[in-house]
């Protein structure tokens, strides 16, 4: 099965959604900030005014509310989970999305009923409340526009209508200016939506090119230590590890002379069948010239290992068609198993290195390093 080489983004685009809902849960005090504003607010008004069903549409904003600081609150865990994926992000939007416009649903009713009452002290908290409301969106979950505007449309516009429909032209003026400041919200967040954008695309871009080996797309050795540390190091469940190092018998010669044109068709050709030979769970890289390295992890068994590197020792002879050409080669694989994830990548690739060297010493083959790091190296069939 073809590995997949970044699991956190696969694709640039799917990085930068993943890097979107991210920001969902970064705003939550000025989600503390509106809720006590709105509940201080609205116990305030139903006090002052004593109309039942505005407090009906208060203990629902006040409920509402709530759902929405546990839902930020409660996800902000997983949303800053470096192996965040794109499904789960999904997820964690939708679950934002509900509690956000449930809210902003209710402050709509809110508003339209405060300026349907004659209590005319209370309106004037009650823009306060809605442009306010207004700022915190444009400023808390600008990154997300689809949600930002139809939470602020829901919230505002209901008001702005309740306001027109006074019989005073400063009720008028007064809805002209959260018109004019509701437009220039959402103008901002869409400015800064676009900008942030192009930011993490760029980030993302430059990111994977200084992981990714430019001739077979496979990660580098920068990617392959990141890699470990977060699925080995940090994996509680990581179970036994292996780490298979190979390089290539007779790529010198086709290289030579079939030229370099063709010697880098074959390097990309073996990084290929490599990553269709491995699980989704392990990763391949290049570690230079005809270098590559294999993390196997999630083993039951050292005897696992065994197995994978016969696997690339017979993925490895079968024949290369490149072009006009065909090309046979031969590899040797060295692989070192550990059971302490406290090990890092480093002295697993030397222990892994020096089994492929005695390979090399016999001849070809495989040879290994399966127990602890002072085991002597044996001989795999």
């Amino acid at each position: 099965m073809k590995q997949a080489f970044f699991p956190r983004a696969e694709t640039v685009l799917d990085g930068i959604y993943v890097e979107l809902v991210r920001s969902l849960y970064a705003a939550f005090i000025p989600s503390v900030i509106m809720s006590i504003g709105f509940v201080a607010g609205g116990v305030l008004m139903v006090v002052e005014t004593g109309d039942m069903t505005l407090a009906l549409i208060v203990a629902a904003g006040t409920l509402t509310s709530l759902i929405r600081l546990f839902v930020a609150f409660s996800g902000r865990k997983e949303a800053a989970d470096t192996r965040l994926g794109v499904e789960r992000a999904r997820r964690l939007e939708r679950r934002f999305s509900v509690s956000y416009l449930a809210f902003a649903i209710c402050l709509g009713a809110f508003g339209v009923r405060v300026f349907s009452l004659p209590a005319m002290e209370t309106h004037l908290l009650t823009v306060a409340l809605l442009v306010g409301y207004g700022a915190g969106v444009s400023a808390g979950i600008s990154l997300r526009p689809r949600l930002a505007v139809a939470s602020m449309l829901t919230a505002i516009v209901p008001g702005v209508i309740a306001a027109f429909m006074a019989s005073h032209h400063l009720y008028w003026a007064t809805a002209v200016m959260m018109l004019a400041l509701l437009a220039g919200g959402i103008r901002s967040l869409l400015d800064r939506y676009r900008f942030t954008v192009r930011e993490i695309s760029r980030r993302i871009t430059f990111g994977n090119l200084a992981r990714t080996d430019g001739l077979t797309d496979l990660p580098n050795r920068l990617a392959l230590r990141e890699w470990f540390e977060e699925h080995v190091t940090l994996n509680p469940r990581a179970g036994l590890v292996a780490v298979h190092c190979l390089d290539l018998n007779g790529f010198k010669g086709v290289n030579d002379e079939l030229g370099h044109p063709v010697g880098d068709a074959l390097l990309a050709a073996v990084a290929k069948r490599l990553s269709y030979i491995i699980r989704e769970t392990d990763m391949a890289a290049r570690l230079g010239g005809d270098e590559f390295a294999i993390v196997q992890c999630g083993m039951k068994h050292p005897e696992e290992a065994g197995v994978l590197a016969r696997r690339i020792e017979a993925a490895i002879r079968q024949p290369f068609r490149l072009g006009g050409h065909v090309a046979k080669i031969s590899t040797c694989v060295g692989y070192a198993v550990s059971s302490d994830r406290a090990e890092d990548l480093e002295p697993l690739i030397s222990r892994a290195d020096e089994a492929l060297y005695t390979a090399k010493r016999r001849g070809g083959g495989i040879a290994a390093q399966t127990g602890e790091k002072n085991m002597a190296v044996s001989a795999a069939a």
